[in-house]
């Protein structure tokens, strides 16, 4: 039987890499939200019916797709983007790859992105973003009124930070006008999806990054029709593959 995934360990992390039947040269790097985990037999992208759909049609367009469980709620820590660096070299040297790969960011994953973008630069082909969050300290300023989702967003930045508790409300966490990348960027917003506000993320970044003249794509969806978002995303990654 062919094999479809390969699990392994970098460090404490699991990882995982998704193989194609029939591979194109192309990888995908998927960076999820605080639902997201990978463990040494399964992971979120097969356990989950809507990004299983999505992995499927990856898949089925030849796209080797990596992931790692990038310490769960992980908020764009130092420690995540540099395992997020290490899984990249790693699955260059394992598979058959393009070194000019996609990303395909969720939530809370879009803060590793950010920070991948500044760093890999030209490795990266494109970034594909859902409901994003974009700046962790507008995040946690919206919070501050929901006192239970907020003492326990406390606790999720000191655990990822290593820092105290009591240190993660004044501290000086990496703004969005900080971020300087003109990478290819496009944004699926679901229009009923509030727990990261548009205005304070996707629709702050859109508005950035047109008055710096490297203008963004954000989508507006109700999430009704996955089948739809699915192959917008593949659209908007082939449209980045012209150049090898």
């Amino acid at each position: 039987m062919d094999i479809t995934e390969r699990f392994f360990q970098l460090g404490s992390e699991w990882n995982v890499i998704h193989l194609p039947e029939k591979p194109s040269g192309f990888g995908v790097l998927i960076i999820g939200d605080r639902s997201h985990f990978v463990n040494e037999k399964t992971s979120f992208s097969l356990q989950h019916y809507g990004r299983n759909q999505l992995l499927t049609v990856f898949r089925n367009k030849g796209y080797t797709v990596f992931s790692s469980n990038l310490y769960n709620q992980n908020w764009g820590s130092p420690n995540a983007v540099i395992l997020a660096k290490q899984l990249y070299q790693v699955v260059l040297r394992k598979e058959i790859l393009n070194e000019r790969i996609h990303i395909l960011a969720e939530g809370m994953g879009a803060l590793v992105a950010l920070q991948l973008m500044e760093e890999l630069k030209d490795k990266i082909r494109s970034v594909a973003m859902l409901n994003p969050c974009l700046d962790l300290q507008a995040h946690l300023k919206n919070e501050k009124d929901n006192k239970f989702f907020y003492k326990r967003l406390l606790k999720e930045i000191s655990s990822a930070y290593e820092m105290d508790v009591r240190d993660v409300s004044n501290f000086n966490f990496k703004e969005m006008d900080s971020y300087k990348s003109s990478l290819p960027v496009q944004i699926w917003q679901k229009m009923n999806e509030a727990y990261f506000l548009s205005s304070h993320n996707s629709k702050k970044y859109e508005i950035l990054r047109r008055k710096r003249g490297y203008p963004i794509q954000l989508i507006y969806h109700l999430g009704d029709n996955q089948y739809r978002v699915n192959h917008s995303i593949m659209k908007f990654f082939k449209e980045h593959e012209t150049v090898l």
